[in-house]
């Protein structure tokens, strides 16, 4: 559709007016009109025409579309902060931000620079007010920082997993094929034994005998992924090491990113990278039946979703998230541009927190950040542990999310317009969400006064899209 809008370009051209280093006067007569109107257009009193455009563009050699839309971006930007719930109540028309971007970009500019900084601000309060000096000693915030930079995808270790995987020999199955690796190619005897007797250990390399214990109490995913992690750390050391060479300053936290890099190895080892993205495709991310392809478990699978970004080879963008009954995050991956909360738990609105009502069924959410951004959620219980009667199952709540312009892909949203369906409103975590108006407040967010006001009380706003 033609935008049909008269074109004002005052505060534009008066600084393309300025950057050329011309008067009023002399812009009029390199345009063939009089300074008066020069000074009317910047003052955004008369629209530009289409014959003035032309002439700006023959005098001065510029992009006559570059300089029309110069101020969409700002336009966007302000139109995106104004979604802000901390604007709630200011009552600005789309119109007047538009206007206010066209005719003060400068100010605008200035505007954005400031929210930028509240947002900065915002966030080292939090991590002041919930952490202390946590940032600077938890190994574990480091750990999920390295993965986070790197989106969660290691071409490295994929490389070094696909040298391995073309080693093993044939067998009906991938377990059966690196056990047959383990006792081939590096001598070692594949044993499994009650829990007691391994003193509660899943896995146990015995050096000396050459041996590779493994609790027999394992169901068949943990097992085969114990395999696959064995292999790695016979066959992959140096890879792991060079990965985490010289990055932290902590000792723990190295130790801990190595062990991460190690989970990240087996799984390419169980589902290679190619194969597993052109059966994600081809499955349309079907997380249960991929699990069921490749004889892993739900969460294996899921995880394995957030680390297909090689380029030009990507999946679908996820983040991952796992949570326990009490709301602690014991595993958090970024593949999608979620901001999660540094500390702390999620927001309660997330359905990853109410599916423990509903044991291993699916369920899918769609989630709008206080920004507007939205996502498309799949939550689900997990289970680890058991295996024999005195051993303890823990239940997990786990959920994948992705950019709700990325939803199509999913067979979880078939028949849903992204732009159309309500979506739950979710903050990262209740101290620095700005919704006042919700009934699952916890505490108040950061930086806001609390108000003394004995006679009303305002109630909740919700719209919880779950299904």
């Amino acid at each position: 559709m033609v935008d049909s809008r008269p074109l004002f370009l005052g505060p534009r051209l008066r600084r393309l007016r300025r950057e050329l280093g011309l008067t009023q006067a002399e812009m009029a007569d390199d345009l063939g009109i009089s300074s008066s109107y020069v000074a009317l257009i910047e003052r955004n009193q008369r629209p530009a025409t289409a014959n003035l455009l032309m002439k700006l563009a023959q005098s001065y050699d510029i992009d006559i579309a570059e300089l029309a839309q110069e101020g969409a971006a700002t336009r966007e930007r302000l139109t995106a902060i104004m979604r802000d719930p901390v604007f709630d109540g200011a009552g600005i028309p789309s119109l007047e931000i538009e206007d206010f971007a066209a005719s003060f970009p400068a100010t605008a500019e200035a505007m954005l620079r400031l929210y930028s900084a509240y947002e900065k601000g915002q966030e080292a309060l939090t991590d002041r007010t919930l952490s202390g000096d946590e940032a600077v000693s938890d190994p574990v915030f480091a750990v999920r920082e390295f993965l986070s930079e790197n989106r969660n995808h290691f071409d490295g270790l994929e490389g070094a997993a696909s040298r391995v995987t073309r080693a093993l020999p044939e067998a009906d199955t991938v377990r059966a094929a690196m056990t047959a690796r383990l006792r081939g190619h590096h001598g070692l005897r594949v044993r499994r034994l009650p829990a007691h007797v391994l003193g509660g250990s899943l896995r146990r390399y015995d050096r000396h005998r050459s041996e590779v214990l493994f609790a027999d109490r394992m169901d068949g995913a943990s097992l085969t992924f114990q395999t696959a992690l064995q292999i790695v750390y016979l066959e992959m050391a140096d890879d792991l090491d060079r990965l985490t060479a010289d990055i932290f300053t902590q000792p723990a936290a190295e130790e801990l990113a190595r062990r991460a890099l190690a989970n990240y190895a087996a799984a390419a080892l169980i589902m290679p990278y190619e194969r597993f993205r052109k059966e994600a495709e081809a499955r349309r991310y079907d997380v249960e039946a991929l699990a069921r392809h490749f004889a892993v478990s739900f969460e294996q699978a899921a995880h394995r979703l957030t680390t297909l970004q090689r380029p030009g080879e990507e999946g679908v963008s996820f983040f991952f998230i796992r949570v326990d009954p009490a709301g602690n995050v014991s595993k958090r991956l970024d593949g999608a541009g979620f901001p999660f909360a540094r500390y702390g738990g999620a927001c309660p609105l997330w359905s990853v927190h109410s599916v423990f009502r509903q044991p291993r069924r699916i369920v899918t959410q769609w989630l709008e950040l206080p920004d507007g951004a939205r996502f498309f959620s799949i939550a689900r219980t997990v289970t680890a542990g058991g295996g024999s009667w005195d051993t303890p199952i823990v239940e997990r709540a786990v959920a994948l999310a992705c950019a709700a312009s990325e939803a199509g892909r999913l067979v979880y949203a078939d028949g849903v317009d992204p732009k159309r369906v309500a979506a739950t409103p979710v903050g990262t975590t209740c101290r620095v969400c700005q919704r006042t108006r919700c009934a699952a407040r916890a505490v108040p967010p950061l930086g806001r006064d609390i108000l003394p006001d004995d006679y009303h009380r305002p109630g909740p706003a919700l719209n919880l899209a779950e299904g």
